[in-house]
């Protein structure tokens, strides 16, 4: 008996841990967002890359510390390199051409130094040390600029969802609605009081609206694998949308009309414009190639060297040796290079204006486009609502005639397919709606807020 409680207990458990697993994840449009800015990859590398100019900047602020570097040296000459000389210069054989071979290195040598050095001076470094902050601006820009597009995707993918998800609901009770009709003539033709055609006809009706049904499933879960993989979620992950008020949002996509551009909040922009100001220290970095370069340097050591090998590690027998000086370089003539490096580099900013310039009529194209097409789309919606309203109206009337007796059977199909086109043609204005908002915000940079 224990037994079997125990394996009734178990299979409950799991059974309450597979349907907890089961359950959908409920998520807003702000919690798609948040979500896609901590688990989506793209975002992800962007914040490395801030992370890289980060090291690539402290790399560039070594430049103004000092270098400091220790050796040792152990050295056996197995064969030492001979020096030659005039055999009278030491008063040898009177043979005036005689030359004599001299080893002067002993065979066992040791040394130690420390050196060390400092740049005082050099245009080049002090260039690229005053354009690490900005460096590191661009960085932080390109990831704003990578979360934006990323909000922009979800935002389309996430009310195209929720379009599908209200298109679906329409089409079950409209496939409901014929269910029953079909079930109420199929009774009637049994009866001899409806023909079989009717009955066809309906058949052909749900038919159509199973397969359309059907279809909407799987844009639907495309929709939703989608929305997913653009927020960094397992497509397999089952989730459910609760920002579907259509309704309301569309009263609020009319307010965006009143927004007022600005190419500052755009990230591209801000983005272009720091890679200008980037390439305008490149000038000035070649510039300032002309000018000499000082720096600093010192070398503090000792030395040995004996005939045997165990001397060399009596340390109290190394002379120490020491050295301080400067080191100036001037450069004179290098074939041109550096005028050359100038002009590429000012041709270069020269093409950062003209993509900045290109960027901001690609906003002004962008942003009216967008306002145009929600502005009529907006219009149709109010006419497009009027019209399913009327063509639900036109379906219950023709249906209440049916029953009644004084209507037809076609005369119902035909207002449920007039119903499913004016419910088609809504749900494209309302997609309309959804894209022209989402290209207007990306146009404002409202993603960026």
């Amino acid at each position: 008996m224990k037994h079997i409680l125990s394996l009734i207990f178990t299979a409950f458990i799991v059974h309450a841990a597979v349907a907890q697993e089961a359950a959908p994840q409920k998520l807003s449009l702000q919690d798609c967002m948040d979500y896609a800015v901590q688990n989506n990859y793209t975002v992800k590398n962007a914040q490395l890359d801030i992370l890289i100019q980060q090291a690539q900047n402290a790399q560039t602020a070594a430049l103004a510390y000092p270098k400091v570097n220790g050796k040792a040296e152990f050295d056996y000459f197995t064969r030492p390199q001979s020096q030659f000389l005039n055999a009278r210069t030491f008063g040898g054989p009177s043979a005036p051409d005689a030359i004599v071979a001299f080893a002067f290195s002993v065979p066992f040598a040791g040394s130690t130094s420390i050196s060390a050095s400092q740049l005082i001076f050099d245009g080049s470094a002090l260039v690229a040390l005053q354009a690490r902050k900005m460096a590191l601006e661009l960085a932080q820009q390109n990831a704003r600029a990578t979360v934006d597009n990323i909000k922009y995707n979800i935002f389309k993918a996430y009310f195209a969802l929720a379009v599908g998800y209200r298109q679906r609901d329409l089409l079950a009770k409209s496939l409901g609605t014929v269910r029953t009709m079909l079930y109420d003539l199929d009774a009637l033709n049994k009866s001899g009081f409806a023909e079989k055609i009717d009955v066809e006809r309906s058949n052909v009706q749900i038919n159509n609206l199973q397969n359309d049904s059907a279809s909407l499933e799987n844009g639907i879960k495309l929709y939703e694998y989608a929305l997913k993989y653009t927020i960094g979620m397992d497509i397999k992950k089952p989730i459910s949308i609760t920002d579907t008020a259509l309704d309301s949002h569309t009263m609020s996509s009319a307010r965006l009309l009143l927004e007022t551009d600005s190419y500052e909040r755009v990230p591209e922009y801000t983005v272009l414009t720091t890679v200008k100001s980037l390439l305008e220290y490149n000038v000035k970095r070649y510039k300032l190639a002309a000018l000499p370069s000082l720096a600093a340097f010192a070398n503090l050591g000792t030395n040995y060297g004996s005939d045997k090998f165990a001397d060399i590690w009596k340390f109290r027998h190394y002379e120490s040796n020491s050295l301080i000086g400067l080191q100036l370089n001037v450069p004179i003539f290098n074939g041109f290079v550096r005028q050359n490096q100038v002009k590429e580099a000012k041709l270069n900013v020269q093409k950062a204006q003209n993509n900045i310039d290109n960027l901001k009529s690609g906003i002004d194209f962008m942003a009216a486009q967008a306002r145009a097409t929600l502005k009529n789309s907006l219009l149709q919606l109010k006419s497009q609502t009027e019209n399913l309203n009327l063509a639900t109206e036109v379906v219950d009337l023709a249906q209440k005639k049916y029953k009644a007796g004084v209507g037809s059977n076609l005369e119902v199909t035909t207002a449920q397919a007039e119903l499913l086109k004016t419910q088609n043609t809504y749900f494209s204005t309302l997609l309309n709606i959804i894209n022209a908002e989402g290209d207007l915000r990306k146009a404002l940079g409202m993603f960026n807020r």
